[in-house]
């Protein structure tokens, strides 16, 4: 089993001067999962993606190694998968074109046509989509785009999983769903949520309040 593990020196994010976090150290290995908790507005999802290179942090060093090697920027994109409500999906494409889309971003090597397929319609059966995938995502209701979301993030079987607000818009059939890959998770790398939902916390063994790094 391969060790994935993210560290983070004495990181800190500002905008225009205006300071988000600073001063947090923090390390997470496999098998351990993390809540960042703080109320609206405090930085959890700007935390998510400073940790998921998404955005760059403004001091500090983030270092993501696997068995011990750093790894570089685009293998440590390889290695994440990200749920977030601030996804933009392509309106004018089906479910299907649109998860094809997002998951040959992540794909490593060229794969067949075929083996391409048949993960997109594994996944969408996963999140209960497979008999809309042929619909046009302007069609789809809230909670239908927020778990297309969620094969999007984890179609790659990533080793290091972010959920930020991961209820949104779900319904209770939905959020079941959504525990289920996060307990999956759990089992196999890293899972770190953002949320202030108690059911959520629940989920992680860890909490980091961002307010205690303001």
């Amino acid at each position: 089993m391969n060790i994935i593990e993210i560290v983070c020196d004495n990181i800190s994010k500002s905008y225009s001067g205006k300071s988000i976090f600073k001063n947090l150290n923090l390390k997470i290995s496999s098998r351990e999962s993390l809540t960042i908790t703080g109320r609206n507005g405090t930085g959890k999802s700007t935390l998510i993606k400073v940790l998921s290179n998404l955005v760059k942090n403004s001091k500090g060093r983030i270092t993501v190694r696997e068995n011990g090697k750093d790894l570089n920027a685009e293998t440590w994109f390889l290695r994440t998968g990200l749920l977030t409500p601030y996804y933009n999906l392509y309106d004018e494409l089906t479910g299907s074109e649109n998860l094809r889309f997002f998951y040959e971003l992540k794909l490593q090597e060229n794969k067949k046509e075929e083996f391409i397929n048949e993960r997109v319609n594994f996944f969408l059966h996963e999140v209960s989509l497979y008999d809309k995938r042929n619909e046009l995502v302007k069609n789809y209701s809230s909670g239908m785009k927020q778990r297309l979301k969620l094969a999007f993030a984890v179609i790659n079987e990533p080793e290091i999983l972010f959920m930020d607000e991961p209820r949104t818009n779900l319904d209770k059939y939905g959020i079941e769903i959504m525990n289920r890959f996060a307990g999956a998770q759990k089992e196999k790398g890293i899972l770190i949520i953002a949320t202030n939902d108690e059911d959520d916390k629940q989920l992680c063994d860890r909490t980091l309040n961002i307010e205690d790094y303001r």
